[in-house]
């Protein structure tokens, strides 16, 4: 998994590789003082939602405006290794 953003709310979000059937999977993870880390993933490039747990329908809805926003990155990156391994940047 690569490193990919921190929001201010302090949710990280990662990704995999580009699979061999052209899909990347988005790991986000947020410190929670309840429950240790809510998380979830998201599939790109359908947006689906897996494995959620503790985080709010509005809470994914603003995280899903954020990937949205970012695929043509994330979906580059995952070719390339990663951000420090992206060409150009």
């Amino acid at each position: 998994m690569y490193p990919f953003l921190t929001l201010d709310d302090q949710t990280e979000i990662v990704h995999s590789e580009m699979r061999p059937d052209n899909t990347v999977k988005v790991y986000l993870e947020k410190p929670n003082e309840r429950d240790c880390f809510h998380h979830a993933v998201c599939m790109l490039p359908g947006y689906q939602w897996q494995e959620v747990f503790g985080f709010t329908t509005e809470e994914l809805s603003r995280y899903e405006e954020i990937i949205r926003s970012t695929a043509h990155l994330i979906l580059r990156f995952a070719q390339e290794g990663g951000f420090d391994s992206a060409a150009g940047f």
